[in-house]
């Protein structure tokens, strides 16, 4: 086996007080945007640290499966609201009563509105058919894709630009509008704009939609179901 080279390690320490803080202030207050962003264009640096951003996601077996689409094109962005609306529609039928209701209200308008999106997907063949860690969960290449959304995700939070995660449309609906393969998988639709407000909670939270579940209920020791200081 080979010996790990001493001179690539790097010291780990914990960040500064104010360092931490900023981790964590990114995490905390990082929303879903579907309304709020402005027409200001994004410079093509601040999307180039993004993409850097995203790249620097851990990926199992380091196959790192992701692509990124930037989609500055008013027509093809155009053509993916459509496939947006069209399912929309068919989702809105999946709801009842008050739910229904709700739904409607949400203004779900990033495609048109931000000036930019970014699709991300995942290539499952990139690493080969045996691929380190993913010998046994095959779905870890998607996993790992959406680590990338995340960074990318929180980037955007520190540069103060606005992210929504467009998930409600047929695959292959998309896949012809950007000339995507037949194997590569759509992970996320990302609409990227600066934002100049941001809800200080979930706006699903706000509008009554879902609550945040307590975090206590959540944390189970040593196995299912096992409270802590049970």
């Amino acid at each position: 086996m080979q010996k790990e080279p001493q001179d690539r390690l790097v010291r780990a320490e914990a960040f500064s007080p104010d360092e931490r803080a900023a981790v964590y202030r990114v995490i905390e207050t990082r929303r879903d945007v579907r309304d709020q962003f402005l027409p200001t264009p994004l410079p093509d640096d601040v999307i180039a640290r993004l993409l850097a951003a995203a790249h620097s996601a851990p990926s199992v077996g380091f196959m790192q499966p992701w692509n990124f689409i930037v989609v500055r094109d008013e027509d093809r962005r155009r053509r993916v609201f459509e496939a947006f609306r069209r399912a929309n529609e068919e989702a809105e039928q999946m709801f009842e009563g008050a739910a229904r209701d709700t739904y409607r209200s949400l203004k779900l308008e990033g495609i048109r509105k931000a000036p930019v999106s970014v699709c991300i997907t995942c290539d499952a063949t990139r690493a080969g058919k045996v691929v380190l860690g993913r010998t046994h969960n095959p779905r870890m290449d998607a996993f790992s894709t959406v680590c990338a959304v995340q960074n990318l995700w929180l980037a955007a939070r520190a540069e103060g630009v606005g992210v929504g995660w467009v998930s409600i449309f047929h695959e292959h609906d998309v896949k012809a509008v950007l000339g995507i393969p037949d194997h590569i998988e759509i992970i996320a639709w990302l609409c990227l704009g600066y934002v100049d407000q941001l809800y200080a909670e979930p706006e699903l939270a706000i509008k009554g939609w879902r609550q945040r579940l307590p975090l206590d209920e959540l944390v189970f020791a040593d196995a299912w179901g096992i409270k802590q200081g049970a």
